[in-house]
């Protein structure tokens, strides 16, 4: 039912201004970018067409580094994932976070570093009281899913992990390094794992059997079980969300949507709800499919 992916921008993409989006990457439609219009179409608008750079958080860089290392600790042999050995490939994964995204090295001085890799350190020992690392192997670690749906969509994400049983069944796991959410907000919590099992629906033809959010801060595991109706309306969600982001491609007008999430927003100086201007609109990019990752550094903390 889809198609494979495409360098060429889609039928029904909306015409920028003459050559204004000539040479830039079209954007994917991410777990992250789909939340930001959602909640403010100028936020998308900043992150997605404009791409104008956020300076990351210490709570955001710490989440980073925690992915890095759960990540490492599941390419050992099973019997070398103890707890020791994660606490060694602490600093391992801090530098390659430093090398991967520079921006991070101002943010923690010299004085402050052993404090923050403690804090790591801490979270990765609070997964161990989740999950035993050393019981299982997952199929794979950080794995990029993308698929070209029917109407245009084009999905993309990374799954931190996933687990295959012998009977072929999967599961998808994402961590969080922040609280797990109250009743009210599990709907939006599961967005991001709804949109990864239609992702693999699409691209192996399986409804995972479970996704699970594992929430390092206070410890708890959330699961839920899908099924395919549910993931097939969830698509339709999906379309209908980039037909209005298209048709704001088209005409520029993203317009700001002020929350209480304003004020921990980077881009409340470029607001007009805020006595803010925005940069001139670029036009939505034409170009082909961006290869580079859609996420910020913010989305391993908490949705």
């Amino acid at each position: 039912m889809c198609s494979p992916v495409s360098t060429h921008p889609a039928d029904n993409a909306p015409a920028p201004a003459p050559d204004a989006g000539a040479g830039r990457s079209r954007p994917a439609l991410s777990p992250s970018r789909a939340t930001d219009f959602k909640q403010c179409p100028l936020k998308y608008r900043f992150r997605a067409i404009d791409r104008i750079a956020e300076p990351p958080s210490r709570h955001a860089v710490r989440g980073t580094v925690v992915h890095a290392v759960l990540e490492d600790l599941y390419g050992l042999p099973s019997t070398d994932r103890l707890p020791e050995r994660a606490d060694g490939l602490v600093p391992i994964a801090w530098a390659r976070v430093r090398a991967e995204r520079p921006e991070v090295d101002e943010l923690i001085a010299d004085e402050q570093l052993e404090q923050f890799l403690d804090e790591v350190r801490a979270l990765v020992r609070r997964y161990y009281r989740l999950e035993d690392p050393t019981r299982f192997d997952p199929e794979s670690r950080e794995a990029k899913v993308e698929v070209e749906l029917d109407d245009g969509v084009l999905l993309r994400g990374f799954i931190d992990r996933i687990d295959a049983a012998p009977t072929g069944a999967l599961r998808v796991v994402d961590y969080k390094t922040g609280r797990a959410p109250g009743p009210t907000q599990e709907t939006r919590a599961l967005f991001q794992l709804k949109f990864y099992a239609l992702a693999l629906l699409r691209t192996r033809g399986i409804v995972p059997a479970q996704l699970r959010l594992v929430y390092l801060a206070d410890e708890q595991i959330l699961t839920y079980a899908p099924d395919e109706e549910e993931l097939l309306r969830f698509e339709r969600t999906l379309g209908a969300l980039w037909a209005a982001i298209l048709d704001a491609g088209r005409t520029g007008e993203f317009q700001p949507s002020p929350s209480w999430l304003c004020s921990y927003c980077d881009y409340k100086h470029l607001c007009p709800e805020f006595g803010g201007t925005p940069p001139p609109y670029p036009g939505w990019p034409t170009g082909g499919a961006d290869e580079s990752p859609d996420e910020t550094l913010s989305d391993a903390v908490s949705d």
